[in-house]
């Protein structure tokens, strides 16, 4: 169950980071972003360069593709991840199901709770 819930994790950040890249055409601003048209862009009335940066590279997917990674590789070597992990990943992503109905939100539910379980066997099992 943990292998599978950091398959889902790293998959479902890749997909969010690179689709918004190039599906979205964040990649487009690329140029901008590099140039230091952002360093002056401002939070609430943000140009159409920083919302891309937002969408793609500064984005909840390239740190998803992290925690992902890191549940692959702590499964790998037979380490128990912290039950806070998917707990935290739960309760992030309930509030955003509740802000944004219609969004994937139920495929990182569905990792939380296959990481709960795999943890909670883990631990059991004594590994």
């Amino acid at each position: 169950m943990i292998k599978w819930a950091g398959w889902l994790i790293l998959l479902y950040g890749a997909a969010h980071t690179l689709g918004a890249l190039t599906i979205e055409g964040a990649g487009g601003h690329a140029a901008e972003w590099f140039s230091g048209q952002l360093w002056d862009d401002d939070l609430s009335n943000m140009s159409a360069a920083g919302n891309a940066f937002w969408l793609s590279i500064d984005s909840f997917g390239p740190m998803l593709v992290l925690i992902g990674m890191m549940v692959l590789w702590m499964q790998h070597n037979r380490v128990v991840p912290p039950m806070f992990v998917p707990a935290a990943l739960l309760a992030w992503n309930l509030i955003d199901a509740a802000a944004l109905l219609y969004t994937p939100w139920p495929i990182i539910t569905i990792a939380s709770i296959l990481l709960m379980i795999g943890v909670r066997r883990a631990k059991g099992n004594g590994t």
